[in-house]
């Protein structure tokens, strides 16, 4: 599996990925793709961070992170998280987290957010943000909203996330 930076040429592919990927998903409002290409446009794109995996010269999946804040600090959120269905069960989006988190790390963001499955994200370390001071959104259940430090020492936070206005929240 090769893991890169996604590339304009990609785009056409990671939109219907995207659309694929989620058509099946328990918890999608089915405009996830255009969320992806929303977010490519605004100020809160991570080109370092929005990477895809190849099988074989196919992508088999794609991760986006965009920032967003805390108070005053900025944070990252992870969405969304695609693997094409045939690829799917066979590690490729924790590779993606993995290969992310490390990448945000380096590039200095202490801290990710996740609106997502409770039993997918704990297993690359992602807790309810609650844990560490940070404010479930109203509507959303405690358990689905999780963070996690992506440097050992991040500083403490507390608050509210504030997402990107392309999710309109």
């Amino acid at each position: 599996m090769l893991i890169r930076q996604e590339t304009k040429k990609d785009f056409s592919e990671i939109y219907e990925l995207v659309a694929e990927a989620f058509a099946s998903a328990q918890h999608a409002d089915g405009n996830e793709q255009d969320l992806v290409e929303a977010l490519r446009k605004g100020e809160a794109y991570v080109p370092e961070l929005s990477l895809v995996a190849e099988i074989d010269g196919k992508l088999a999946g794609h991760i986006m992170f965009s920032k967003a804040k805390v108070g005053d600090d900025t944070v990252l959120v992870l969405a969304p998280l695609s693997v094409k269905p045939e690829f799917q069960g066979q590690g490729v989006g924790t590779a993606l987290m993995n290969k992310a988190h490390d990448i945000a790390g380096e590039l200095g963001y202490e801290y990710s957010f996740v609106l997502g499955s409770e039993f997918y994200y704990p297993r690359v370390g992602y807790i309810p943000a609650e844990k560490l001071g940070v404010k479930t959104p109203e509507g959303i259940s405690s358990v689905n909203f999780m963070a996690m430090k992506l440097r050992e020492n991040a500083k403490p936070i507390s608050g509210e996330l504030v997402y990107a206005e392309e999710f309109g929240m």
